[in-house]
């Protein structure tokens, strides 16, 4: 069953990719600080942000360090 949110902006798709990513390569999510880097923000805010808007619209599980998706 696919939960992901139907109406996502192209960051929160760049963000879900990158996460994607990170989990395959390396077997967990990144922290928020990784995710900025990848990504090219600069500040952490911005990614909580996001990474905030993703968990409410079910696309992700956050804890206190790393990102899970959602399948």
């Amino acid at each position: 069953m696919n939960r992901r949110p139907e109406h996502l902006t192209a960051r929160e798709e760049q963000i879900l990719r990158c996460i994607r990513r990170w989990i395959e390569e390396r077997g967990e999510g990144p922290s928020a600080r990784q995710l900025a880097d990848d990504i090219g923000l600069s500040s952490t805010a911005s990614v909580a942000y996001h990474l905030g808007n993703l968990e409410e619209r079910g696309a992700l599980v956050r804890d206190w360090r790393t990102c899970c998706l959602v399948r």
